[in-house]
């Protein structure tokens, strides 16, 4: 089985690639991007059958910095 974690920077931690991608933009004439939020998306080949709980730990311990991160787990 695959599945897929989303990770993002939480709301209100400051995001100094993403806004270095903002400045691109607006240099390159996108001007409508009023903000930019750059995350990470990691694909897990697993064993059938792992639970969203145990990709949930692998998240926790790894996968995550839950401080300033969040996570969001796809099932594929």
């Amino acid at each position: 089985m695959k599945a897929r974690v989303h990770v993002m920077l939480k709301d209100g931690v400051l995001d100094p690639q993403g806004e270095a991608v903002r400045h691109a933009l607006g240099s390159l004439g996108f001007d409508e991007a009023r903000g930019v939020r750059q995350g990470k998306v990691i694909e897990l080949d697993l064993e059938d059958g792992t639970s969203e709980a145990r990709i949930g730990e692998m998240c926790e311990k790894l996968l995550a910095n839950t401080v300033i991160e969040s996570y969001r787990i796809e099932i594929l």
